[in-house]
Formats: structure tokens, sequence, C-alpha cells
């Protein structure tokens, strides 16, 4: 018993897989290989130390403000540090900050790890809204202990039912 079917229609059908399978496969290499430098990864504080983050890689950052740690230098420069309930990690942003950024507040800080605690972010992100939360940050501060769903955070908004137009 050979490889190939007896049948014309099942080796047709069979030529047409070994000839498509490693073209599909190639393409979904390729396409995993080009979007690998442009996967940014999301840590909080604590998250960010236990996982060791390489010195020069990129990567967010979310937790809160840490009161009293905001410092502005006279070249620009705003030293910060972004706090989980566990860890602490320090951030130096040059530019703009927007303007819900504050002390104790929620923030996404984008940019180059410099030390085993240290970003230098080049996009900081307040966050705007007290009502929502993404689930996979409810999920970690509940596993932290900060969860507080006495603040009126326990469930995202429904969304908004829109006739079709």
């Amino acid at each position: 018993m050979g490889f190939w079917p007896k049948s014309v229609k099942a080796r047709r059908r069979l030529t047409i897989f070994l000839i498509a399978a490693p073209v599909f496969i190639a393409a979904v290499v390729l396409s995993l290989y080009a979007l690998k430098g442009t996967a940014i990864y999301f840590y909080t504080p604590a998250q960010w130390i236990e996982a060791e983050v390489p010195v020069g890689k990129t990567v967010r950052l979310g937790g809160l403000v840490k009161p009293g740690s905001v410092v502005k230098t006279p070249d620009g420069a705003t030293h910060f540090t972004v706090q989980d309930k566990l860890k602490e990690v320090t951030v130096v942003y040059r530019g703009d900050l927007p303007d819900l950024f504050r002390e104790g507040q929620g923030v996404v800080c984008e940019g180059e790890v410099t030390g085993v605690t240290a970003l230098k972010a080049t996009q900081v992100l307040a966050k705007h809204d007290e009502k929502y939360i993404p689930k996979n940050v409810q999920k970690e501060l509940e596993k932290q202990g900060e969860w507080r769903p006495e603040s009126g955070m326990d469930k995202p908004p429904a969304p908004v039912q829109r006739p079709f137009q």
C-alpha cells in the first residue's frame, strides 16, 4: 500500500494540502517573527521585579504614582515612583505630563528599562475614569489585596446599545 490514494480526486486533495500547508505555516511564522519586535509587555511593579526585566527592553508599567515622589528638575525631566502594594519602580520622563497626572493616581508608563527598578519613559498615560478598570488589572489588584470594590469599580460599565445604522 503506497502513500498516494488510488482515487484521482483524493490524490488531487492531498497534493493541494501538501503544497498549501507549508505555505500557510511559513506565512504564520513570518507574521509572528515580524510582530516579535512590536510586542510590548505590561507589568505591575511587583511583576517587573519578579520577572527580572532585562535592561534595554521596551515595556509598559502600570500602577499608582506614589504620593510625595514627583520631582521636576530644571532640565525638564520629571522623576516619580510608580507603586503597587508590594513594590516600587522609579520613572524618569521628559516632556509634558497629561493633565490628569497627579500623585496617588493610576498611570501607565511606556519606555525603556534602564535598571532593575528604573524606567526611562517615552509616554505616560494617566487613568481617566474611576468607574472602569480592565479585568486583568482587577485580578492582579485582587491577588495583591489592593482591590476595593467599595470604590465603585466593582463592574465594568455596560456596553452602549446602538441601533443599526
